[in-house]
């Protein structure tokens, strides 16, 4: 993947939005969970990526209780004033906003939370004040909520549109199949529709290649994946026989476990050392590469972090890199992927399509005879 810079931007999806291909993630600012930076600390996070051109950035109604979104509007209001000749300095503007909805704040009120237009509505006004803003530019549905029709959901995202407190739509953390039928039904009502798809996508996580991924590039949807470190495991802070003193996974986790992920972290530290890049870098460089991927969210606690991510942008990938941490990292997918590449052939019966050889590794009449 060639080297680029923070302000070489992209278009989100199938959108003129224009985007920085890092996004800064915002869970991190506050403290109400115990974890996290004060307010001080973000805004030097927020000053560095905007030097460096960053544009993007992600929060959530219910990150750290609110207080993520409390600290952006005190961020933007600080930074009010005016510019030449006494114009008013668009300081906000400059920037796009994207924040999540769905999460309940509130116990024991059911309509504190989910996909309803009652919730939907409250909780946008909610974010709009914390936030002193008059927009969302980008507006995600935080998970899939089973209880309510999609049709109800999108119908009162597209009134946020048509009002002018919401600029773009996203989803985060759904399946493909009702992303599918969000977008079919928004494109068939003549409503606003999805321009960006948030999923966790690593090189752990890569499940979401076979129904996430391809979805996303056929419907429009630009991937903005998150955890693109697995919690810091791609980091190379966690060692096979040494536990970090201080980290976000345990020495239970099921992942240390599988052979998968050593095999996965030693291709990675091994690509690491023939590029002289650090491991984080390297996975999100790798990350970067990936078919549909337009802009990584990163998260740091702390300026050190911050700059440490942004330094991925400039990590060069070879074409043989790339392929020995795919090879490493290849993951097991749901029925019927495997299948359909053993039928290419007789699908195609051995032709070349669009420059890729549909011959099957093996195919052969006996082959196919007993595969049948």
């Amino acid at each position: 993947m060639p080297a680029t810079q923070l302000d070489h931007y992209v278009t989100l999806g199938n959108s003129g939005l224009r985007v920085s291909p890092l996004c800064l993630g915002a869970m991190t600012f506050g403290t109400e969970w115990g974890i996290g930076a004060e307010m001080d600390d973000s805004f030097k996070q927020l000053d560095r990526f905007y030097e460096l051109g960053g544009n993007f950035i992600d929060t959530a109604n219910m990150y750290n209780k609110g207080e993520s979104e409390v600290i952006l509007g005190s961020y933007f209001r600080g930074k009010a004033g005016k510019g030449q000749r006494g114009v008013e300095f668009p300081f906000r503007d400059r920037w796009v906003i994207a924040t999540k909805w769905l999460g309940n704040m509130y116990p024991g009120d059911p309509n504190g939370g989910g996909a309803s237009r009652k919730a939907l509505m409250e909780s946008v006004e909610q974010s709009l004040r914390r936030m002193r803003t008059d927009y969302i530019d980008l507006l995600w549905m935080h998970f899939w909520d089973q209880h309510t029709p999609i049709e109800e959901t999108m119908r009162g995202l597209d009134d946020l549109v048509t009002s002018g407190k919401v600029r773009y739509l996203g989803f985060s953390d759904t399946p493909a199949w009702k992303c599918a039928q969000a977008q079919t039904t928004a494109h068939f009502r003549s409503w606003a529709p999805l321009i960006a798809l948030q999923i966790e996508y690593s090189m752990i996580e890569r499940t979401v290649e076979g129904e996430l991924i391809p979805m996303a590039q056929e419907l429009g949807m630009g991937v903005t994946p998150w955890s693109p470190l697995k919690g810091g495991l791609l980091s190379g802070k966690y060692k096979k026989d040494q536990m970090p003193e201080q980290g976000r996974m345990k020495e239970d986790n099921p992942l240390f476990k599988e052979d998968r992920t050593w095999k996965i972290l030693t291709a990675l530290e091994a690509v690491s050392g023939e590029t002289g890049r650090s491991m984080a870098e390297v996975a999100l460089a790798w990350l970067r590469a990936k078919p549909g991927v337009a802009s990584i969210i990163i998260g740091a606690r702390t300026i050190e972090h911050l700059e440490s991510n942004l330094a991925s942008l400039t990590v060069d990938l070879t074409d043989e890199h790339i392929e020995t941490l795919d090879e490493a990292s290849k993951p097991k997918l749901n029925f019927p992927h495997d299948f359909l590449q053993f039928v290419r052939t007789p699908i195609h019966n051995g032709t070349t399509i669009n420059g890729v050889s549909t011959e099957r590794w093996g195919a052969s009449p006996q082959n196919d005879a007993e595969r049948w």
